[in-house]
């Protein structure tokens, strides 16, 4: 996976922050909704991240079902490990999006939140998906297009320049708006899409846009001709306009489902 951040201990630190948010939490549970996993069924999450959702869906497949998570930054499986340590169904291990290291048809269902948009060889990890997937089973992708971004400043010009050098970030910052041409190139059928947007109308710790403010302002400085003193500035501003009752933040995360068709599941759609 190819990335413009460093996964490291810290980020995984605050991304588990982030995910703990009542924003991402509800986020979680509509994609889990959309898989709709079955006790006993095989999962497999491409960018397990902190292992939250991990955690949530190998209680659902329960004790004859199987979880198997992989990211490629060693601080991120360690905290999904830490975290599913009790649950005997997880496999996790530190492994590539576009080499995944399991047999033809291994799953049930493939899940990946936020995370294809950072591959660089985004067919191939998508090809590699659906290699994994038995006939029948279900690929779920949730990813972000920056352009959806709202948010309120007192300086528009200058939150151009910041969202514009935070794209670096990303390979594709705006992944939904090809992912359903993709995934049919894949040899999937997309059978389901549903925005899921993220509105905060006031500023507080415990929203996304908090933990997302952070990590931006870190990131940008040097980048596109935004300094240390303008990522400064652009903070400062948002955190006034918090103040003032006059915050907004929104952005829209796009999730699509698909399914692998083959013998079997020909077969048994035709005879449904």
């Amino acid at each position: 996976m190819s990335t413009g951040l460093d996964f490291d201990e810290a980020t995984a630190r605050s991304l588990e922050i982030m995910y703990r948010t009542p924003d991402v939490v509800g986020q979680r549970s509509r994609v889990l909704a959309a898989l709709a996993l079955c006790p006993g069924e095989r999962v497999l999450d491409v960018g397990v991240g902190p292992g939250l959702l991990a955690q949530d869906m190998a209680l659902t497949v329960g004790q004859q079902g199987r979880v198997a998570g992989i990211d490629a930054s060693e601080a991120m499986i360690a905290t999904a490990t830490r975290r599913c340590a009790e649950q005997e169904v997880c496999e996790l291990r530190v492994a590539d999006a576009t080499k995944l290291p399991f047999d033809d048809g291994a799953f049930d269902a493939v899940v990946s939140t936020q995370v294809y948009e950072y591959v660089a060889q985004i067919d191939l990890a998508l090809a590699e998906a659906a290699r994994v997937l038995r006939p029948g089973g279900r690929l779920f992708v949730l990813d972000t297009d920056w352009d959806t971004a709202i948010w309120h400043s007192s300086d528009r010009t200058r939150m151009q320049r910041v969202l514009s050098a935070w794209e670096e970030h990303l390979h594709d910052p705006w992944l939904p708006r090809t992912l359903g041409r993709r995934l049919e190139e894949a040899g999937l059928v997309v059978h389901y899409r549903e925005v899921i947007p993220i509105m905060n109308p006031a500023l507080h710790r415990n929203c996304y846009s908090f933990g997302i403010m952070a990590a931006i302002a870190a990131f940008v400085g040097g980048r596109r001709g935004v300094d240390a003193e303008e990522a400064s500035a652009w903070v400062s501003d948002l955190r006034e306009l918090g103040e003032r009752g006059e915050y907004f933040f929104s952005i829209n995360r796009y999730l699509f489902g698909a399914i692998k068709l083959g013998a079997s599941a020909d077969a048994s759609r035709g005879s449904a």
